[in-house]
């Protein structure tokens, strides 16, 4: 039986490259996102052996994903095996009172929300299969608040409080759960939260060599490639020059 890999935010970043990646290692893939063109252009990409459904839904919506996974066909269900729940953004950087509220909402109900409504749809097909693996995409800023990060420090760390819980609710079921952390990724991340000001967004990684996408899906494969008995609970991957959420090294001159 066919493995499947289940990613959300598929369409770029993290998810676009480890899709490339799981599917080199002959998995499966579900892959859900909100742009139907850039899915497209990623399966045409994809060896032709690959097996990968496409799912069109914003994970903020949860009827979009709850129907969306409904209607995966059994065998896949059957052979769902890794859940990552990657999709998720920052919009927005600056004093909590100078805040937006909608980027407030874009951030809680796709971060926190969204990472729920997919988990709470796919555990029972995992439970079901006697076995699984979740890994949440959270952020070092889970792990630390820094200055700006504000309202997206707090839903990552909720990704990260929920990774926890979520390890003691599974347990029993031979579900694996896996937080993964990283910091500082040159990848749309910067141009989403500067609402497309491709300049600034450049300016974040200028002077240092950052984290590329590849880097994370590398790690995701080292995760879920261990033994069955082995799970990485938490795991925190930086760039060598950022030593924390907002130290760095400085810049050459």
């Amino acid at each position: 039986m066919a493995s499947y890999i289940f990613i959300t935010g598929a369409s770029s970043g993290f998810g676009e490259s480890t899709a490339r990646l799981f599917a080199s290692k002959g998995y499966s893939l579900v892959l859900l996102a909100r742009r139907k063109e850039r899915l497209e252009a990623l399966v045409s990409e994809l060896p032709s052996a690959i097996e990968t459904h496409i799912l069109v839904a914003d994970v903020r919506n949860e009827e979009q994903v709850h129907k969306a996974i409904d209607g995966l066909p059994k065998k896949v269900k059957d052979g769902l095996s890794i859940l990552v729940n990657n999709a998720g953004l920052a919009v927005g950087k600056g004093p909590i009172d100078s805040g937006l509220s909608d980027d407030w909402d874009r951030m809680v109900d796709t971060n926190i929300k969204g990472l729920l409504y997919v988990t709470r749809a796919v555990i029972p097909i995992l439970k079901a299969n006697g076995k699984g693996h979740i890994i949440n995409i959270a952020s070092i800023a889970g792990k630390e608040v820094y200055p700006g990060g504000n309202v997206y420090c707090a839903t990552k760390h909720a990704v990260d409080a929920l990774s926890r819980a979520m390890r003691i609710d599974l347990v029993n079921y031979k579900i694996r759960v896996s937080n993964l952390a990283p910091g500082a990724a040159e990848t749309e991340f910067s141009i989403v939260r500067f609402k497309g000001d491709a300049e600034q967004a450049k300016s974040v990684y200028d002077g240092y060599d950052p984290l590329v996408a590849q880097d994370i899906a590398e790690t995701l494969w080292f995760i879920c490639s261990r033994p069955s008995h082995v799970n990485v609970n938490d795991l925190t991957l930086m760039a060598t020059s950022q030593a924390s959420a907002a130290v760095f090294a400085e810049k050459e001159v």
